[in-house]
């Protein structure tokens, strides 16, 4: 019997040839037109983490059109009292499916949400103010006042709305089993949320008000009057990393007033750094808190000018 070598190739070693050369050829096209999932993966992360410019707000207020982050602000707690590593500033953000980093070239439906350790403006964690009642780009939010939350991940093709719907055994968030919230591709009564002033006491006060720019308010989801909220303590792992739940639900005190983990700041640019946000700006007042009456007195004047 004759014995060869491990060099020397039997069988069908000309048919084995030919298919090696097809299926390079094969990866020569795909890498060219950009289809290798590499690539796709490469395109998407890079659209996410593209930065953005966010609006600018010459009056201190929200409008139709603006392009902000949503940040949900340091509840100034211990580290034992939070989950490890959820103090600080939160920034909600786009959390796509991890099997879809490596497949899809834009975002697909359906999309999650999630809270991140606050970077700067980038395509993963800005949204879009959108009108549904007909209100005028660039015309003021007011409290309770409906509009809708719009993402496009730093893509400029498709854009994906904030939505949230009641709790069922299909549909709910996967830690905490509270309502869930999600992005969808269809604006409906699901994607609409407006603004509530911070103090229940001063919330009929200040219904039609226009809503402040980078000061803490409340969000909350028109169909299921739920609170948009971080609870800090329940965290998911994502494509980015260890990143925290995002829930409609309101979290309510002794005092029948919503805790910080319902708290928001619609955040805007800031006019002397394009790349930096208005809270990161120094702020001339005592505590970097703007003073009840001044906000009062501010928006009674403007409301009065209307």
């Amino acid at each position: 019997m004759a014995a060869y070598g491990p060099g020397v190739r039997v069988g069908n070693w000309s048919e084995d040839a030919a298919l090696a050369e097809e299926l390079l050829e094969d990866f020569r096209q795909k890498r060219e037109r950009g289809e290798l999932l590499i690539q796709k993966s490469k395109k998407l992360q890079d659209n996410l983490l593209r930065k953005v410019k966010l609006s600018l707000s010459k009056d201190g207020f929200v409008h139709f059109g603006d392009t902000v982050m949503l940040l949900s602000p340091d509840n100034n707690k211990s580290s034992t009292e939070n989950h490890p590593g959820a103090c600080g500033r939160l920034a909600l953000a786009v959390d796509p499916d991890e099997m879809a980093m490596f497949s899809a070239e834009s975002l697909q439906v359906p999309c999650g949400v999630s809270a991140v350790k606050s970077v700067g403006p980038v395509g993963r964690n800005t949204f879009c103010i959108l009108s549904v009642d007909g209100g005028a780009m660039g015309e003021r939010i007011r409290f309770g006042q409906r509009f809708g939350l719009g993402a496009t991940g730093g893509f400029s093709d498709k854009m994906l709305y904030l939505a949230s719907d009641h709790k069922s055994f299909l549909r709910f968030a996967k830690k905490s089993y509270l309502q869930e919230v999600f992005l969808t591709d269809e604006l409906s009564y699901l994607t609409l949320w407006h603004a509530v002033f911070l103090d229940p006491q001063l919330r009929l006060e200040y219904e039609g008000f226009p809503v402040p720019a980078n000061s803490n308010i409340i969000i909350t989801h028109c169909h299921t009057n739920r609170s948009l909220a971080v609870p800090r303590n329940f965290w998911i792992r994502s494509y980015f990393g260890m990143e925290y739940e995002v829930v409609c639900h309101t979290y309510l005190n002794s005092h029948k007033a919503e805790e910080d983990k319902n708290y928001w700041l619609i955040v805007t640019g800031n006019p002397s750094d394009e790349e930096s946000t208005m809270i990161d700006r120094p702020d001339p007042h005592s505590g970097g808190i703007r003073k009840k009456n001044e906000f009062h007195e501010e928006t009674q004047n403007i409301k009065i000018s209307d």
